[in-house]
């Protein structure tokens, strides 16, 4: 299967900026897109941002200009930098990977972390 670990979250004055990684393990045949969602309590689960393999990127109209995404495709690795953090971003935020695996054989399936908490205020 696929593991993925997030880190990079923490507590941020409105202003700031963090950097989420997530990198993806485990008998990976290829990762096709990755993302980042957020939760906030009380609210369901949101897109943040995505990017394919080919390195198109989409993002929530709340973010764009603020958070960018970027992958290093060679460490299954996906990134969001984000900037002039609010304190309307304060979430835990999960990466997301639609993959496939070699053992065992599986077409393409989404997978989750763990998530990591993001907290703006001052």
């Amino acid at each position: 299967q696929v593991q993925l670990v997030e880190s990079g979250g923490g507590l941020m004055q409105p202003g700031g900026s963090l950097r989420l990684s997530c990198a993806a393990s485990g008998s990976i045949f290829s990762i096709y897109a990755m993302g980042w969602y957020r939760q906030a309590p009380g609210k369901q689960r949101e897109l943040v941002a995505t990017i394919t393999s080919g390195g198109s990127t989409n993002y929530a109209s709340s973010v764009k200009g603020r958070f960018t995404i970027s992958r290093d495709n060679a460490k299954n690795t996906v990134y969001l930098q984000m900037n002039s953090l609010k304190p309307e971003d304060t979430a835990v935020y999960y990466c997301n990977a639609d993959a496939s695996t070699i053992v065992p054989i599986t077409g393409r399936n989404d997978y989750w972390g763990q998530g990591t908490q993001v907290t703006v205020a001052s």
